[in-house]
């Protein structure tokens, strides 16, 4: 729960997810140009000592000539295996290693490393990812039917959660971004009509926040954390969006008009004020009525006025 500047508590459900098993652990690897200058000597060793075994078979040296054959396969096999073991890791992505399905741990240096051959390595990419939601059309608090999108910043923190806890992390992301996002806008109108109460046109800085602490919440067992989330499109769908816009603009009049008629009543309190302190005219009661209401027909009309010249007296 959070306090909002306007004093109301945003309150977020809570997404009992299930707790991870596995975590991340740091693995340490082989300087891979070493260990690829060793398997190349142990190849090239195997081919110059083979043909040395051959060359014994062939003198007549069987005993001593086919041992060394045997050791050089080896040798030749062992080299080329190690070749299998060499792993590049470049910046902004990690390697996942399991050696016969157990996990071993995660690669994050950068660099060309070596590492068991007989290890499974997969890439899983830390880089800071963007997802943004299709255009949904939910029911809003109100069950006003509404439009509504939003971008979710998100990136892998925990590369074995993301690899073991769910089948797909990226597709998991992007479902419970859609469910959140669904959730939050059915629990909050699309506008207050001036109620002390949120809502998604007027804080959208309160409802971000919350939106992004339900996605995280939700996604924080695969290993994923949420750097920000924001909505980009909020609308009414089309079938009410004619009669709501009706509604704000009935609304926006209202509200000018106010403005409006306080202003000008303020200025006929100060001319008539001004009036009375110069001495300029006396009025009595009847002509400052009349005075007022000239005064706000000028002011708060929409129209310009169109003025009588009086030749006369102020009576006639």
């Amino acid at each position: 729960m959070a306090d909002t500047p306007g004093g109301a508590a945003l309150e977020g459900p809570i997404v009992d997810m299930p707790a991870p098993r596995t975590s991340e652990r740091v693995m340490r690897a082989s300087n891979g140009f070493v260990m690829a200058g060793v398997a190349t000597v142990l190849v090239l060793a195997g081919l110059a000592l083979l043909v040395v075994g051959i060359v014994m078979l062939a003198t007549g040296a069987e005993q001593g000539g086919l041992w060394l054959v045997v050791v050089t396969i080896l040798m030749i096999i062992s080299g080329l295996t190690m070749f299998f073991g060499l792993t590049a890791v470049a910046p902004g992505e990690a390697r996942v290693v399991q050696l016969l399905g157990r996990y071993v741990g995660t690669l994050r240096t950068p660099g060309f490393q070596w590492v068991n051959p007989v290890t499974h390595r997969r890439r899983v990419s830390t880089r800071i990812r963007n997802h943004e939601t299709d255009v949904t059309k939910v029911n809003d608090a109100d069950g006003n039917p509404i439009q509504i999108a939003t971008v979710v910043v998100w990136q892998v923190q925990d590369t074995a959660q993301a690899v073991f806890e769910v089948d797909d992390f990226i597709e998991f992301v992007a479902i419970q971004a859609e469910t959140a996002v669904r959730h939050i806008a059915g629990s909050y109108p699309y506008d207050a009509h001036g109620d002390p109460r949120l809502s998604l046109r007027d804080n959208a800085e309160e409802i971000n926040e919350q939106l992004s602490a339900e996605i995280g919440a939700r996604v924080a067992s695969a290993g994923v954390k949420v750097i920000e989330s924001r909505i980009v499109h909020l609308a009414y769908a089309p079938e009410i969006a004619h009669a709501m816009l009706r509604r704000q603009q009935a609304g926006a009049v209202v509200a000018a008009r106010q403005r409006i008629v306080e202003g000008a009543v303020g200025m006929v309190e100060m001319a008539l004020a001004r009036l009375a302190e110069h001495d300029v005219v006396e009025l009595d009661e009847e002509r400052k009525a009349a005075m007022v209401s000239n005064l706000l027909v000028v002011l708060v009309g929409d129209r310009d006025t169109q003025p009588v010249v009086n030749t006369g007296t102020l009576y006639h």
